[in-house]
């Protein structure tokens, strides 16, 4: 299992969903950034390209990091809640045939979807909505449910 996302809240965000299921080594691409290191003692971790907001150039670079890790790894299932970074491993992921990729919309995202969710719907097996107004009407859609 790879999880894919920017460092900060994204990847708080993919840690919660630890530990994987017996079945799953899990492995990590992200910015390594002096908030993410420490967060990611113990697992394989690979280095993304950033600022990724808006930028082909990094976009690019990411895709091919992407190759190489999903050729390297070749993960069953690519998980992300964004940012950027997401974008690139979800396409290379579906391109080569070798993935189910799953994006869990970002909590403070209450009503709208994100870009990168708008960018990755094409490739995406399931998405995952914290809120119950998020990603309304997409398909593939699970609501999670929460505990009060």
């Amino acid at each position: 299992m790879l999880f894919v996302c920017s460092s900060g809240g994204h990847l708080d965000q993919m840690m919660v969903l630890l530990p994987a299921p017996d079945s799953y080594e899990v492995v990590v691409a992200t910015f390594l950034k002096p908030d993410a290191i420490d967060k990611l003692e113990g697992f394989t971790v690979y280095g993304l390209k950033w600022p990724t907001n808006r930028s082909i150039i990094k976009a690019l670079q990411n895709a091919a990091i992407a190759v190489r890790v999903i050729h390297r790894e070749k993960p069953a299932v690519i998980v992300s809640s964004g940012a950027a970074s997401a974008v690139p491993f979800f396409f290379v992921g579906k391109l080569l045939g070798r993935t189910k990729n799953v994006f869990v919309e970002c909590i403070d995202r209450i009503e709208l979807p994100t870009l990168t969710a708008k960018l990755v719907r094409p490739v995406t097996d399931i998405f995952i909505s914290q809120w119950p107004s998020q990603l309304e009407g997409w398909e593939n859609r699970i609501q999670l449910e929460r505990s009060r």
